[in-house]
């Protein structure tokens, strides 16, 4: 009898903790996205206030020109032999 009575009781657990996570866990969800959505839509840059005219051209990033060196500073030419 006594183990009837735990596996009614456990099953009766599992099922209102089913229950209960069916309702609870769309919540938990759907505030999550939702503070995700508001610190997405905070951090954008605004492009649409920031609208240029058509046949501007921005450069937001030049890459730092290479220096170029004196071929007679390079070193020596060798010649590769191979030896047996």
């Amino acid at each position: 009898m006594g183990f009837i009575k735990f596996l009614f009781f456990t099953i009766l657990i599992l099922w209102i903790i089913r229950v209960i996570i069916k309702l609870v866990f769309p919540l938990v969800l759907r505030s999550l996205f939702g503070k995700m959505q508001q610190q997405a839509a905070g951090a954008a840059p605004q492009q649409d206030n920031r609208r240029k005219p058509e046949g501007s051209i921005s450069i937001d990033y030049m890459p730092p020109k290479q220096k170029k060196g004196n071929a007679d500073k390079l070193g020596d030419f060798v010649d590769y032999e191979e030896v047996k």
